[in-house]
């Protein structure tokens, strides 16, 4: 009996189910190859785009940057000129307020330097007493400002620039200064230095100033603010003017402006100044002096007046036995 061989008809199928799920495998992987490079491009020009844009942000950023720290310099600039503005403002407050303090006082102060000056006279060494003696040498022609002679081809200021000075006389002291350079209106040369030497322009140190307009513009203006150290004593202005100036050729004058004298001995001034201030051929002394005494140490108040009398005695006798004047002043008002 011939044999039938059987056959399963599911094991057909299943293979049909295999072919189709592989090749749909195929179709996803064809078509995820090919959509790939679109992405991708796409995703670059994103990301340049975002790159771009946080450059140009970057590039503004910088600017607002720079804009901001200029701002920021010129606002500290100008808080330091407010500052130094304030600064004046204050000294000038306090200077009147000084000024307004001492008003009360101003109608003894002349009788009060007149009695202290008469006790510090009363107390002077012989030689003092000596040089007080002599005769007053007559006066030329030429002295039509208070007796001082103005016939000097050459000027020299000898001015404190203490503390003292600097805050109570200072806008007389400018006032002064100009006073005495009107009254000379065309000379050689001119200088000015501290009293303790120290020369107010420094390249012209141990040379003399050209008189110009220009220039005595120039000394003014920074008279102002020249505030230099100071020790209270012209001595040393004094002696480093006669050293580097005096010659028998040259008329000159030399303008002490002071308020007070804190060495230790006239006397030894007056020797000083005696032998560097020789008299020339004709026997006149080199080098005139003259003072103007600022009434500061008197109308201050607490302070004592030894020092102010020690200034107005010494310049005296200086101003006398060397040809020149002494204005001593009674008030610190302009």
């Amino acid at each position: 009996m011939k044999r039938h061989r059987e056959f399963f008809t599911w094991s057909l199928s299943f293979l049909d189910v295999i072919c189709c799920g592989l090749g749909a495998v195929i179709l996803l992987l064809v078509l995820t190859k090919i959509g790939e490079p679109a992405a991708l491009e796409r995703a670059v020009e994103a990301l340049d785009g975002l790159v771009e844009s946080l450059e140009q942000e970057l590039h503004r950023i910088r600017g607002d940057s720079t804009a901001l720290e200029r701002d920021l310099v010129a606002r500290r600039e100008q808080v330091s000129v407010e500052r130094e503005a304030v600064a004046r403002l204050r000294g000038d407050l306090s200077r009147v307020q000084g000024e307004f303090a001492a008003s009360g006082e101003m109608s003894q102060v002349s009788e009060i330097i007149k009695g202290r000056l008469l006790a510090a006279q009363q107390t002077l060494t012989d030689e003092m007493k000596r040089l007080q003696e002599q005769s007053a040498r007559p006066r030329e022609p030429e002295s039509p400002i208070g007796g001082i002679p103005v016939d000097s081809e050459y000027i020299i200021f000898v001015i404190d620039t203490s503390g003292s000075m600097f805050t109570r006389a200072w806008p007389l002291v400018q006032k002064k200064m100009a006073e005495v350079l009107d009254v000379y209106p065309k000379v050689k040369g001119i200088q000015v230095m501290n009293d303790m030497g120290q020369y107010m322009f420094s390249r012209y140190a141990g040379k003399w100033i050209p008189d110009t307009p220009a220039r005595r513009r120039a000394i003014l203006e920074l008279l102002r603010t020249w505030n230099v150290f100071s020790n209270s004593s012209p001595v040393e202005g004094i002696e480093r003017a006669i050293r580097a100036f005096a010659a028998p050729d040259r008329k000159i004058s030399i303008y002490v402006f002071g308020d007070e004298f804190t060495g230790s001995s006239i006397d030894d001034v007056l020797r000083t100044v005696r032998r560097l201030n020789r008299r020339g051929p004709d026997g006149e002394r080199l080098v005139r002096i003259h003072g103007i005494g600022f009434p500061v140490i008197f109308l201050e108040p607490g302070m004592g007046d030894t020092t102010g009398t020690r200034f107005a005695t010494l310049m005296r006798l200086l101003c006398q036995e060397n040809g020149g004047t002494f204005v001593g002043l009674n008030t610190l008002r302009p």
